[in-house]
């Protein structure tokens, strides 16, 4: 829907545009809009260091890497890992608590080297350590782990490959953790360790009671996947005792799910976990870690609330909580404070993120000329003139109704042949400028109705974007997961269109239609209008799991990507490190089988026959057959001429 532009330029424009997409909310402090209606990012959250993304963009062009384009921004994560292990340290300090804090990153949620790498290193401090769930991610942690008083933890089942590396990394003294999922585990690990004449390190996940809200809350409760049940625990206890290794047990691990939005669902878990813990510790066993496993959420929607895609507490609160649910129960049952083991990582990385992509066109309901109406044209057609002359606010519930009664009359018409395609098409320019009319009057009234605002949505103009959501948003595809979405530039106005994004894969499904929303979630986002210019869209909180879950929908790519870092010397006071381009054509080919030599085979062979049928000449056939090798080194998505 189009409504008139209007510049918002003051402090009160840049606080509605703000209001219209919640940066202040899901922003987190990193993300803002400068006076000129530019969106920035500030990594570090330090004074004078906000860089606007279109920069980025701009600079990325001249590279040659083209949207969409992902941009990690490396002091924002190391700003988070500050954060986190801060959050701890402060509740620790404050509250008094006798125990240490050591986190440790689940690689699974983005296993990129530069990510996991820059973990470590704004980690190393604080002992931070790495999660490793499948052997891959073990091997990849056992290489790049090189601060030995951290932990590596292994979770997932494990064969006996897994359970071998990881005995290996103890051998060369890491605090590699072997976390038992299952009875089975617990054996193997015995009968590894002592063939190899290896000390382990083992941790048992207890399958405890507490569940979680939100999507992922069946990771926990009596049929969560994984974990021992108490009768389990104590049998894995008497096993260690007979078997020598009742020392080798030093943590007790439990999780209840991701992006858990409500803070008491965190507090149950955690007490419940801490009273195995104190059991265990009187039963005489020597565990010194309790691993509370993942679960800390992002605000992705900035409303602070139990909604799935929010969560109703900060950062520091969560550290509280954890902290003083533990010492609560360490003080009641009369045992020591254990070191608290945190596996955050969607909070660690989401934030890093983002995607930026172009805006191609769009598609308007109300993109044809009003239709010339005389005493010849259909009676539907007057019919539908007359509804808009009878339109007032008395009329519009009434109106709407003819509106939809006629619309459907003339469909019914065409369906035998009763009415021409002029008179049809008529019928529907009319049917969706009268609809339109109807729903701005709506906008001035103390209450709108449902079919109101259906219609609303359904006058949505849809914006064609040069991406693909399988490989860029696959977790809103899959999970209905919310992600702020925002023009990077042009927010010194406001507004005006009301839309989708649809992107370039030839799935239905291939669209946003979903949109974040302090009250409630929008099924359309304002935008502006396309110009000549280039209309970059951002894509934020992308950081987690998006990058390795995406798939190869259509064959469209990995997209480009830069990586960007603050510095003092810098002109602009940062610099792009990294360039990597995305997927080719020939790249995303040959992950399905295809051969580079096979293709261009099959295709010079094509072009030789019709050289020798006359079809086209043999210049033209040496022209389309560079062409097509050209081709396969291009990138997957759209190009577009336009410049900023």
């Amino acid at each position: 829907m189009k409504k008139k532009s209007r510049a918002v330029g003051s402090d009160q424009g840049k606080s509605r545009v703000q209001s219209i997409y919640n940066i202040e909310g899901w922003g987190t402090g990193y993300f803002d809009i400068d006076p000129e209606g530019f969106l920035t990012v500030n990594p570090s959250q330090e004074k004078h260091q906000a860089i606007r993304i279109i920069d980025i963009v701009q600079e990325a062009l001249e590279e040659g890497l083209r949207p969409p384009l992902q941009i990690r921004f490396q002091d924002l994560l190391r700003h988070r890992v500050y954060s986190l292990n801060e959050a701890f340290k402060r509740a620790a300090e404050q509250y008094g608590y006798r125990g240490n804090y050591a986190g440790v990153f689940p690689v699974k949620v983005n296993q990129l080297r530069e990510v996991v790498e820059e973990i470590i290193d704004a980690g190393e401090p604080y002992n931070f350590g790495l999660e490793a769930g499948s052997k891959p991610e073990l091997l990849a942690a056992l290489s790049l782990h090189t601060n030995y008083e951290s932990l590596i933890i292994c979770n997932g089942y494990k064969d006996e490959y897994f359970i071998r590396h990881a005995l290996h990394g103890r051998r060369l003294g890491k605090k590699v953790v072997l976390v038992a999922e299952k009875m089975g585990e617990i054996r193997k690990i015995i009968e590894m360790a002592t063939a190899m004449e290896v000390e382990p390190l083992i941790g048992m996940r207890i399958r405890l009671n507490a569940k979680a809200s939100g999507k992922w809350g069946a990771s926990g409760g009596s049929s969560a996947k994984f974990g021992l049940t108490t009768a389990e625990i104590l049998e894995a206890v008497s096993l260690l005792r007979e078997s020598g290794f009742e020392a080798s047990f030093k943590l007790l691990h439990f999780h209840i799910g991701s992006q858990i939005p409500d803070i008491r669902d965190i507090n149950r878990a955690v007490r419940e976990g801490a009273r195995y813990y104190a059991k265990l510790v009187q039963y005489g066993c020597k565990v010194e870690y309790l691993d509370v496993g993942g679960g800390l959420g992002v605000d992705y929607d900035g409303s602070a609330s139990v909604f799935t895609s929010s969560i109703n507490y900060n950062l520091q609160e969560y550290a509280k909580d954890i902290v003083t649910s533990i010492m609560d129960v360490c003080d009641e049952e009369k045992v020591p404070h254990p070191t608290i083991v945190s596996e955050s990582g969607r909070a660690l990385v989401a934030h890093h993120s983002m995607v930026v992509v172009d805006a191609l066109g769009s598609i308007a309901k109300l993109n044809a000329a009003p239709p010339k109406i005389d005493n010849h044209s259909h009676k539907l057609v007057r019919r539908m003139q007359d509804i808009e002359k009878r339109l007032n606010r008395e009329t519009l519930t009434e109106c709407y109704h003819d509106l939809l009664s006629i619309q459907e009359r003339a469909q019914s018409l065409f369906l035998i042949g009763l009415i021409d395609l002029q008179s049809k098409a008529a019928v529907e320019t009319l049917f969706w400028k009268i609809a339109e009319a109807i729903v701005v009057q709506y906008e001035q009234e103390p209450y709108i109705p449902e079919e109101i605002t259906e219609l609303r949505t359904t006058l949505a103009e849809q914006y064609i974007c040069n991406f693909s959501v399988f490989q860029s948003l696959p977790d809103y595809w899959a999970l209905g997961q919310l992600f702020p979405i925002v023009p990077i530039h042009r927010l010194e106005e406001e507004p005006t269109h009301d839309a989708t994004i649809v992107d370039i894969t030839c799935d239905s499904d291939g669209k946003v239609a979903k949109f974040i929303d302090l009250k409630d979630v929008k099924e359309s986002l304002p935008l502006h209008s396309l110009k000549d210019d280039p209309y970059y869209i951002g894509l934020f909180l992308t950081g987690a799991y998006q990058d390795v879950m995406g798939d190869l929908h259509n064959l469209f790519g990995r997209i480009n990507e830069v990586h960007v870092y603050l510095d003092p010397d810098e002109e602009q006071g940062w610099y792009i490190e990294e360039k990597i381009k995305g997927s080719s054509i020939l790249e995303v080919l040959e992950m399905n089988q295809y051969d580079r030599k096979e293709l261009v085979k099959g295709m010079k062979q094509q072009v030789d026959r019709a050289i020798k049928s006359d079809v086209i000449k043999p210049s033209a056939g040496i022209k389309l057959l560079n062409a097509y090798e050209k081709a396969l080194k291009d990138y997957t998505y759209m190009s577009t001429e336009k410049k900023i």
